[in-house]
């Protein structure tokens, strides 16, 4: 705990015996393995808690069911204590929110009760919608921890549909402010808010909800101190700490020292259609360090696919877990202690202002996925190929002919394919590595939300997985058909970047959206990126999201599980002999079909 924290002021001599004591106090704990585990579990329990009280009371379907956010506990520094599972780009924006919001006030400046709020793009690296309510909790006088809550509001204001060249016209910004000063709740800043929103009555639920979820942190850690106090809470943490860094460090070790790249090429800006924009990562190992430089990223772009640096080195830390302590709970500070981030400004995972944010998450994704290609050749066993690396998010909008009434439909996210591994085939219908724990919302919640429009297919995308001896994951396709006129806006990437096989594994398909028109006629784009396209009572517009890699030779993919995936719909007979050199034989029987293998066409072919 820093002592800049202490809002007491002790005689001096008063200080060496309390820093005795809490040395002697310290050194118990350290050495009290079982107390430090409850310790460990209950940061956990408390995080977990929070989260569920987040999802029972939030308004906005992104939150309770997407769960799209984030809850957790920080030490007086602003550091990651906990964080309830959910997205893991946000623990790197919660914790720099937090520091941000420490240095704004200074330790005297922050009091009981004050609940501290900001949105602001460049301080927590993503878009304006990430609402971040932050409150101190005290023991004795003093300030020891904080429960924050980051979450995706479902409007901010701003241009509704085409295409943002900077941050003004993405929505409010609110910079740090205290939205409650010693419990009370400032009025006219909530009235400023909800009249900048398009759905105040959401806005104003889920800014409840999020309070709610932080005074449940707040309540929670402040028992666990009183039961064991400060000074046992804070050596297990702090054990906390160092054993996250030791596993990590161990992990580390294993992977042999060197210098190792790749790169990947993103669509475009939404701005320069069709001109690629170039993701690079270096990953330098060095013995029990691991260095992740992003420096020869694409400089920051016009349109509005920048994130901040603090997305930047959240998606370094990402990849680095994953290859590190994937399974360790909680999620804290000290798991990523010994890996350091280049991360020069002005790139576009390290925008600086004005620099358009709205779609801040797709780039990051990639950046992951890059770190593991880098480290393919060294460490086979311990990355996966690429996987479709987007959330397939599209917004219907416009008045509802039945109700008179303006409407919104976020529809997302939606789940791909994840890269197979060499043992595994890769994960289908899976969200993206970067959004982790949000879900996509169920065709009954949609439909009895938003009435205008009917989800008539979601389902696996045959032959979407990329060959291999494993194949990779399988995307998904969602056809959602609209009952009124409308305008739809689509933000979805990697259309033209497959996601990549690994060890002679094939791409995947890539991901990619169209029209339908009521009569059948179709509508396509030069890439994902659509903006205002009208939509009639009675079209369609079609969500195919990409699969994951394939890893290996696909010719040494048996024979019986090639076969095995056409008959659950997977792979197609084309693809089996195209690309799996199997046979497979169609029987029809009135209204029944079988698949049947032909074993020697397949030994056949194969020996082509």
């Amino acid at each position: 705990m820093s002592a800049s924290m202490d809002t007491t002021t002790p005689a001096a001599g008063d200080t060496a015996a309390a820093s005795d004591a809490t040395a002697a106090a310290t050194a118990t704990a350290a050495t009290d393995p079982i107390t430090a585990e409850i310790i460990r579990a209950c940061l956990v329990s408390i995080t977990d808690e929070m989260k569920t009280n987040l999802m029972r009371t939030a308004y906005n379907l992104i939150i309770y069911e997407a769960q799209d956010f984030t809850v957790g506990l920080f030490d007086a520094n602003g550091d990651t204590i906990s964080v309830g599972l959910g997205l893991p780009m946000f623990v790197g924006g919660l914790s720099d929110a937090i520091k941000a919001k420490i240095a704004f006030y200074g330790p005297d400046g922050i009091k009981p009760g004050d609940i501290l709020l900001t949105n602001d793009a460049y301080i927590m690296g993503s878009h304006l919608n990430h609402m971040i309510f932050t409150l101190p909790v005290f023991h004795e006088g003093r300030l020891v921890a904080f429960a924050a809550s980051m979450a995706h509001w479902l409007d901010v204001g701003g241009l509704l549909g085409g295409t943002t060249t900077d941050i003004f016209a993405e929505g409010l910004q609110i910079p740090i402010v205290k939205l409650f000063k010693e419990g009370v709740q400032d009025d006219e800043l909530t009235r400023l808010i909800a009249t900048n929103v398009r759905f105040p009555d959401l806005a104003m639920g889920d800014l409840r909800a999020q309070v709610a979820a932080i005074r449940t942190g707040e309540s929670r850690m402040r028992a666990l101190l009183e039961r064991y106090g400060a000074d046992t809470v804070q050596a297990g943490i702090t054990g906390l700490f160092d054993h996250s860094e030791e596993l990590a460090r161990q992990a580390v070790r294993a992977i042999p020292d060197g210098d190792y790249r790749a790169e990947a090429y993103m669509d475009d800006d939404g701005v320069h259609t069709g001109t690629p924009v170039p993701i690079r990562v270096r990953v330098v190992v060095d013995g029990d360090r691991m260095t992740i430089d992003l420096s020869e990223m694409s400089p920051q772009v016009a349109g509005y696919f920048n994130s901040g640096a603090t997305a930047g080195r959240s998606a370094a830390q990402v990849a680095f877990t994953c290859l590190t302590s994937p399974d360790r709970r909680p999620i804290n500070t000290g798991a990523v202690r010994p890996l350091e981030v280049v991360l020069p400004p002005g790139t576009v995972v390290s925008a600086t202002k004005p620099a358009a944010m709205r779609w801040w998450m797709t780039y990051p994704m990639t950046v992951v996925d890059c770190v593991f290609k880098a480290l393919a050749d060294v460490l086979p066993d311990g990355v996966v190929a690429g996987h479709y690396a987007d959330l397939g998010m599209t917004m219907s909008y416009g008045v509802d002919e039945a109700t008179g009434r303006f409407f919104q439909f976020l529809g997302g996210p939606q789940g791909g394919g994840w890269g197979a591994t060499s043992r595994a085939d890769g994960q289908s219908a899976t969200i993206c590595i970067n959004d982790g724990d949000t879900h996509n919302a169920p065709a009954e919640v949609i439909e009895s939300k938003y009435p205008m429009v009917t989800v008539e297919e979601y389902g696996l995308r045959e032959d979407s997985g990329g060959p291999g001896r494993h194949r990779g994951g399988l995307g998904t396709r969602m056809r959602v058909r609209m009952h009124t006129a409308a305008r739809l806006d689509s933000w979805i990437e990697r259309t033209s970047c497959a996601p990549w096989g690994l060890a002679g594994g094939r791409p995947g398909l890539p991901n990619g959206i169209h029209i339908e028109r009521a009569d059948g006629e179709p509508v396509t784009f030069p890439n994902g990126k659509v903006g205002r396209a009208e939509i009639n009572a009675g079209d369609c517009h079609v969500v195919e999201l990409g699969g994951g890699g394939g890893y290996g030779d696909p010719y040494e993919r048996p024979a019986g599980r090639v076969l095995a995936d056409v008959r659950a719909g997977y792979v197609s007979v084309a693809s089996a002999r195209e690309a799996y050199g199997v046979v497979v034989v169609v029987e029809e029987d009135g209204d029944s079909v079988s698949f049947r293998l032909d074993e020697p066409g397949t030994a056949l072919l194969r020996q082509r």
